[in-house]
């Protein structure tokens, strides 16, 4: 059996780093469960570990290989047992969060994609804040965008919803659909191509398993009806996977996420109105408190932009200032947050005293 890559998105920048390993086959990874991988090569799809001087030299988890990763492994002759991956190719992309928990590393959700479709559904799974946290991700992964929200057919306050939407979105692409009636489905397909690769996530049950169903044409992904005590759908994918789609194109389907915590993230783009309206206050360093000619102050008291907007901006910049520190680290960013430095912090303390003594 010859399979030919390039369905898989196998092209020349790809191929050119393959080519530096003669004694390897190039493979892309199809499945990623905690230490053993599927992988697809030009002899068919096989289970995968990566090798042990692979894991020894591996700094932290985002070397190691993750679904859509193209890698290069020892030559196999058939469809069984295993076969050792020994490299992971450069990624010319990577969706990327925090790892859950207390631990500072981060973590590849989805490797080499073209298109990030963003799910959420329009019944009580909606949350703005939600979509900015997934938007300055999706950025940050050098892949594109598009916001689907699902389960149309169960909202009875839509043009409200979109407008909501647009409001945060930038110019991202929205498409509403609903699994009911199909509203929306030939809009998704606009976007796979022959050859490259859309990523789906969000929050579990808003439907990105019967999307991807439909796209495959075949029930592939398990799916459950929502729950009528909070309207929110079962967790249904349970690992990572890499489709080949038949008219072309590949999807990954991704479990849902109950922890979203940013690793790194692109916040001028997913907050292009926050950053043009800051760079009009009257002070370069404005924190945008209590500083005359702050244009933050005014356009939130005009109401150009919502407080909400405003907070959740400060939180994402402090949680993606905070990302990959240590407990020192930490508390030293903290200090420079509120004081500007460990000096000034000292001098404030020592004022506070001096107060309380007389």
């Amino acid at each position: 059996m010859h399979i030919n890559l390039k369905h898989y998105g196998l092209d020349e920048y790809f191929q050119q780093q393959a080519n530096s390993y003669e004694s390897w086959l190039v493979a892309r990874v199809t499945v990623q469960h905690r230490e053993v991988y599927n992988v697809i090569s030009e002899y068919g799809e096989i289970e995968a570990v990566v090798s042990g001087k692979f894991a020894y030299q591996a700094e932290d988890y985002t070397d190691f290989p993750a679904v859509g990763d193209w890698v290069m492994v020892e030559r196999v002759d058939g469809n069984y047992g295993r076969t050792v991956i020994h490299k992971v190719l450069h990624r010319r992309s990577a969706l990327m969060r925090k790892v859950a928990g207390a631990e500072t590393s981060g973590q590849i959700i989805a490797a080499n994609i073209d298109t990030i479709f963003i799910c959420m559904s329009l019944n009580a799974d909606f949350n703005i804040r939600r979509i900015e946290r997934y938007l300055t991700m999706a950025w940050d992964s050098m892949a594109s965008p598009v916001i689907v929200l699902t389960k149309a057919d169960l909202c009875n306050d839509l043009p409200e919803k979109l407008n909501q939407i647009y409001s945060v979105s930038m110019g991202v692409d929205v498409i509403s659909c609903s699994s009911e009636n199909r509203m929306g489905y030939d809009t998704i397909y606009a976007y796979v191509e022959e050859g490259k690769t859309i990523a789906f996530v969000g929050s579990s049950g808003v439907g990105k398993s019967t999307l991807i169903n439909y796209l495959m044409e075949q029930d592939v992904c398990k799916t459950n009806m929502i729950r009528e005590a909070d309207d929110k759908g079962r967790h249904t994918t349970t690992c990572r996977q890499l489709l080949l789609l038949p008219k072309g194109g590949i999807v990954i389907d991704t479990p849902g996420m109950r922890e979203l915590q940013i690793f790194t993230g692109n916040l001028s783009k997913t907050f292009a109105d926050m950053e043009a309206i800051a760079a009009q206050c009257r002070f370069s360093n404005c924190s945008h408190g209590t500083e005359p000619g702050c244009a933050v102050r005014e356009a939130i008291a005009n109401g150009s932009v919502s407080e909400k907007r405003f907070v959740s901006y400060q939180r994402l910049q402090r949680e993606i200032a905070y990302a990959g520190l240590n407990s020192r680290q930490l508390e030293n960013e903290k200090i420079n947050r509120m004081f500007g430095s460990k000096g000034e912090m000292k001098r404030v303390k020592k004022q506070f005293k001096n107060k309380k003594s007389r």
